[in-house]
């Protein structure tokens, strides 16, 4: 059993094996997947963020980080920053607020936030 474990790891992509970590520690603690969030509700969530970007929203700049939890994506935007530390690419992160739907997905817009 252990050498079958052992070639697994060997032959698997590195991103599968990762997205497997990821769905497991999201699993563990306790919060919902992300493709079954319901939109309109207060909900928090795990995840990990996947990237960041700053885009103009009326008038004003936005930070809009990508989270996912191996199961579904998340778009959380943060109004007027432009950075917000210790939120990059690969950290992950406890989301807690209401999910919207827009043209991308699921959205979260000024979540409180809390790093892992």
């Amino acid at each position: 059993m252990a050498l079958r474990k052992f070639v697994d790891r060997l032959t698997k992509p590195t991103e599968q094996i990762d997205r497997e970590h990821l769905e497991e520690w999201c699993t563990t603690s306790g919060f919902p997947k992300l493709d079954a969030v319901e939109v309109r509700k207060p909900v928090r969530v795990a995840g990990e963020v996947r990237s960041i970007r700053i885009v103009p929203r009326s008038g004003a700049d936005a930070l809009e980080a990508t989270i996912t939890d191996g199961h579904g994506t998340l778009t959380a935007v943060f109004l007027g920053r432009r950075k917000i530390q210790g939120i990059s690419p690969g950290r992950r992160v406890f989301l807690e607020g209401v999910v919207t739907k827009d043209s991308s997905g699921p959205v979260m817009y000024n979540p409180v936030y809390q790093l892992a």
